[in-house]
């Protein structure tokens, strides 16, 4: 049986935002796998670092990620055309050809394009994850052929809310107030009132993508829109290769860091679930989202929560029986430590953990480097480190529940065989091999070690054990001497133990010589 889905896509023009972004370049080698019969893909990039638009996108398709179409369909990559664009100009920064092109030929919008860092600046972010969609739209608007624009959103946009249904929440604050304050405030003043305006979410990022939904719904008139909110998207399950990633974003940075022996303690809820879904998992949604309003045509815009934690949980706690044997077996090149890991809730461990296997090794290991005429680098990281881990406290010591009717009832939409190609179900999703996985691909993907360097590897944390071993050994001498030196009862006990021992040693030779 033909894929329906398939068969929507073919012959259609597809544009995409944010295609060089993790979750855009799964969803553009989905497509051009998946939908064979694809007419062109029109990926919006902006030139960087003195690149054109082109050349990114050449180097893109150059990863491994596209090395299953160089092998089945090569052909299919020249359907891929980079249009030069910027989300943060006016008019996206499209030429006047682009434009009229796009309107005349596209007929599926796909709009990835955000800015995810969590301390983004609010002005930055306001422009990127708001204004830039007011400017698609606009776009979309003219678009002679358009039958489906589906939005890339974040299930943690209403995260002030326990509960989160899959529907369009009315806005933290009028989007029209915030345009006339970013006018005119410069950076400093923004900067003092952003904790205010965010009110009870983390960052600028989830405030931001709450007003990004009310805003796609009062400006896209009768658009034939779709809202996509994955959660925390982490490496693939299945697809295109297991374990892929490209980045330190979420539980990349964090595996990376264990697996380096540099994080030892990390502040979370155990028992909270760690809404982690694997990237092939909203890149399906997203394309059986497309189909779906493109065919079915439903009369309100559905809005899809694309999580794990309701149909198959895992909790934060459970990673430390996986990520840190997994990396004593498999281990990271280089590692500043053995890898070890304390997931904990309570403030007064976790600065104790902090003091003890951050702070105080890293100025170990500085003092040692400026004996060795080197320039100190291990405060400044773990300094960093601490940042970026404060900033996902948030997410780690809570737990929401995300109703889920409209993605489970897309699946009962499509075909068998669509099921099959463009599965969205996470109850078979095995978490402790997936991790696995998703730890291996960290360190071929993201670091770039190659497998073959394992025996080297596995070395070097024998090392380090031996290395941890003695400096224990020294480190307990020279505390007990100290004892010694300062007290009457250590002294009486080490007297005592050492005879004991001597007692022993003197049965043993007389045992052995009667015998």
């Amino acid at each position: 049986m033909a894929s329906t889905i398939a068969e929507f896509f073919a012959g259609k023009r597809v544009l995409i935002t944010g295609a060089t972004g993790f979750l855009g370049k799964v969803l553009v080698e989905k497509l051009l796998r998946c939908c064979p019969n694809i007419d062109v893909l029109y990926l919006m990039v902006r030139p960087k670092r003195g690149q054109p638009p082109q050349q990114r996108v050449q180097e893109m398709m150059a990863t491994q990620l596209f090395d299953r179409i160089r092998e089945e369909n090569p052909s299919s990559l020249e359907r891929i055309i980079a249009v030069n664009s910027d989300m943060l100009e006016p008019g996206l920064g499209l030429s006047d050809e682009d434009r009229e092109m796009l309107q005349q030929e596209v007929g599926v919008v796909f709009h990835v394009a955000a800015t995810i860092k969590f301390d983004e600046k609010m002005k930055l972010s306001y422009k990127m994850n708001v204004k830039a969609l007011q400017e698609m739209v606009k776009l979309c608007k003219d678009m002679k052929k358009l039958e489906a624009f589906v939005h890339t959103s974040t299930a943690y946009c209403n995260c002030d809310r326990q509960y989160i249904e899959e529907k369009i929440y009315p806005p933290p604050m009028d989007h029209r107030k915030l345009d006339d304050a970013i006018e005119w405030m410069d950076d400093e003043m923004l900067r003092l009132l952003t904790p205010k305006l965010i009110d009870r979410r983390p960052n600028t990022y989830t405030f931001t993508k709450a007003i990004a939904e009310h805003v796609l719904t009062e400006d896209s008139g009768d658009m034939p829109i779709a809202i996509v909110r994955p959660s925390i998207v982490g490496a693939a399950w299945k697809e295109p290769i297991p374990g892929w990633i490209d980045n330190f974003n979420g539980p990349s940075g964090i595996f990376i860091a264990c697996g380096k022996g540099l994080l030892r303690s990390m502040r979370a809820d155990p028992n909270a679930v760690a809404d982690v879904v694997p990237v092939d998992i909203p890149v399906n949604v997203m394309i059986a989202a497309a189909w779906n309003i493109g065919v079915l045509k439903p009369k309100s815009i559905p809005v899809y929560n694309v999580t794990t934690g309701g149909h198959n949980p895992f909790r934060w706690g459970d990673m430390e029986s996986v990520i840190p044997p997994f990396f004593k077996r498999v281990p990271l090149d280089n590692a500043f430590r053995r890898p070890n890991a304390c997931v904990t809730n309570v403030p007064v461990v976790h600065e104790y953990w902090n003091i003890v296997c951050h702070k105080l090794p890293g100025y170990f290991y500085d003092f040692l480097l400026r004996l060795m005429g080197r320039k100190a680098r291990m405060v400044r990281i773990y300094d960093k480190m601490r940042k970026a881990m404060s900033s996902l406290e948030y997410f780690t010591t809570n737990t929401w529940e995300w109703s889920s009717e409209n993605t489970d009832s897309l699946c009962t939409l499509l075909s068998e065989d669509d099921n099959k190609v463009f599965y969205s179900d996470v109850r078979p999703l095995d978490w402790p091999s997936y991790l696995e996985a998703y730890c291996l691909g960290t360190k071929r993907f993201v670091l770039n070690e190659e497998l073959s360097g394992l025996p080297q590897a596995r070395a070097h944390l024998k090392k380090l054990r031996n290395i941890r071993y003695s400096f224990n050994a020294i480190l307990f001498v020279v505390i007990w001497r100290f004892l010694i030196a300062r007290s009457q009862i250590a002294r009486n006990l080490w007297y005592f133990v050492t005879s004991l021992f001597v007692k022993f040693v003197r049965l043993t030779r007389l045992t052995s010589s009667t015998s």
